[in-house]
């Protein structure tokens, strides 16, 4: 299974490393890509927005063509997780915000409102279908209201975990702790089946991209 890891910015490399360590400890088949093009979007079953700095993250997605093809892809089967930055990006769109949401998730999400860096934090929680888990919080977003989502887990009363069919989005940095249960979590929703078939994709994957 190849899961895709936007790379431009932000906690890339650890979320490789996870995705190894699953393959070597676990005996995953995983094989984690670094995207900064949207060409190798077609050959993957999952992609990884990671935490990082979402106005510059949201700023080469558009530069790179990227933005659009992946919600478009969701809506084809591609599954899509979004850690703290990556969550924001998933979200709904905020008009006022400097950063447009993909829409993919239906949650409205207000940024860099756990404080600054200084206020980092982290925390033993429990996570819906994965256990006790220490989430650590770095200028994480807050889930102000959610809709059609499962919310998974909670911190203080306040989601932090929440999911659609095919799209996750944590407040927190699960691959900030060695502690792959989560990303495992998203690999079984993939379920090794890559794209589902709609009948009424008016293209194939490679004519789109």
């Amino acid at each position: 299974m190849n899961i895709g890891i936007i790379g431009y910015q932000g906690d890339v490399s650890e979320h490789v490393e996870i995705f190894h360590k699953l393959s070597r400890e676990y005996k995953r088949d995983i094989d984690p890509i670094i995207i900064k093009d949207k060409r190798y979007l077609k050959s993957i079953s999952g992609l990884i927005i990671p935490g990082g700095e979402s106005t510059t993250i949201y700023k080469f997605l558009k530069e790179y063509d990227l933005f659009e093809p992946i919600r478009t892809m969701v809506s084809w089967g591609l599954h899509v997780m979004g850690t703290c930055a990556g969550l924001v990006l998933i979200s709904k769109d905020d008009p006022g915000s400097r950063v447009r949401g993909m829409n993919l998730l239906d949650v409205k999400i207000r940024r860099n409102a756990y404080g600054r860096q200084m206020d980092s934090f982290s925390e033993f929680i429990d996570l819906e279908g994965i256990g006790r888990f220490n989430a650590v919080f770095i200028r994480a977003p807050v889930i102000e209201e959610v809709g059609d989502v499962v919310v998974l887990a909670k911190h203080k009363g306040i989601p932090v975990m929440v999911r659609s069919e095919r799209v996750l989005g944590l407040s927190f940095h699960p691959e900030l702790t060695g502690d792959t249960r989560v990303h495992e979590y998203f690999v079984e929703m993939i379920g090794g089946e890559g794209y589902t078939s709609i009948p009424e994709r008016k293209y194939t994957i490679e004519e789109f991209i």
